[in-house]
């Protein structure tokens, strides 16, 4: 089992000083945090894509260039790439740039993201949401495959032989495939035989064992071996010095978080109760304590049939930068250790 930290860079309101953290400055503790999740030996350290006022990921490989340039051990990734709304050959030349930089620390994980701004931004219809995507997937695995690549399809021009550099040092390049709850992405991710990210931000992670198996299933069906069918989680969560300091510290930014996307959504605002419940033993919320997150986790590898990778998404717009570089300490010396041999 390995653990990492998923970053979404959102802006930061300071809660003790009520001061807002400027862009400049959230970069600058971004890069911080990364830094420290390699010191404290973290597997993982992706980096989300976003095209909204709250949040400042919405070039994800330069910020994972300067990561790169910042350490030497923890691997670097996307957490997603919204793949529908980009060029497949540009995201392979970048993440191929990269796995150079990071002598071939990077993964590239793929989807269509839990937003829909990029698309009116580039120029993109919503009616083409799932095409979009599975016509982009193809093309950029016959890219990984040859340098050289022929092909056509509806939403870019053709491809007639030309090569696509730089090749990475990784042969090839990892990538996996971010899924939310839609069984037909959980079976094409099997049918392909790439690994899977599913992400979790709602209801109980152990709903979604007959979803992995679908998964298993399709690339067992297809010969793909039991070994290249990976599975890693995306989820929220935060490790504190307790259960108590924990939910204190994560909960006003919760809220904060939630009530903006439950207007946006027709959603009813988010509660207290809610929050708790999530937070629980069978919640999607990964919280608590060292041993509490590592209890967490070991059950809902097990629920899943065994999990290779779980991710924490800690993108909070009200926690101190200081409790965040503690939890990510904690979540390195004394939760990943412990589930190591999962």
């Amino acid at each position: 089992m390995h653990l990492g930290v998923d970053s979404f860079v959102s802006a930061v309101t300071d809660p003790a000083s009520e001061r807002v953290i400027g862009a400049q400055e959230r970069m600058e503790h971004l890069l911080e945090e990364i830094a420290l999740a390699d010191r404290v030996g973290l597997y993982s350290f992706g980096i989300g894509e976003h095209h909204r006022s709250e949040y400042y990921d919405s070039a994800p490989a330069v910020i994972l260039a300067a990561a790169a340039a910042r350490t030497s051990r923890i691997r670097l990734g996307s957490a997603v790439t919204v793949l529908s709304a980009a060029d497949p050959v540009r995201v392979f030349q970048e993440f191929a740039t990269l796995d150079l930089i990071a002598k071939g620390r990077i993964d590239l994980v793929v989807g269509r993201g839990s937003f829909t701004e990029a698309f009116p931004l580039f120029g993109l219809s919503l009616g083409d949401y799932d095409t979009l995507f599975t016509e982009k997937l193809d093309l950029l695995l016959r890219i990984r495959e040859s340098e050289r690549v022929t092909w056509s399809g509806r939403h870019r021009p053709s491809l007639t032989g030309q090569g696509v550099y730089p090749r990475p040092v990784q042969d090839p390049l990892p990538i996996w495939v971010g899924v939310g709850g839609s069984p037909e992405s959980f079976a094409r991710a099997g049918l392909l035989g790439l690994p899977l990210m599913v992400a979790i931000i709602g209801g109980e992670p152990r709903q979604f064992a007959p979803l992995v198996d679908l998964y298993r299933r399709a690339g067992a069906q297809a010969g793909h071996a039991p070994e290249e069918l990976k599975v890693g989680l995306h989820v929220f969560g935060f490790v504190g010095e307790s259960t108590q300091a924990a939910s204190d510290a994560i909960y006003p930014g919760w809220h904060e978080m939630f009530t903006k996307v439950s207007r946006e959504r027709g959603f009813s605002p988010p509660s207290r109760a809610q929050f708790d419940a999530t937070s629980g033993p069978d919640g999607a919320f990964f919280m608590g304590d060292p041993d509490t997150v590592a209890a967490k986790i070991a059950r809902v590898s097990e629920q899943l049939g065994g999990v290779d990778r779980i991710s924490l998404q800690m993108t909070n717009p009200r926690l101190a930068h200081d409790d965040l570089l503690r939890g990510i300490e904690l979540l390195g010396t004394e939760v990943a250790p412990t589930v190591a041999g999962l």
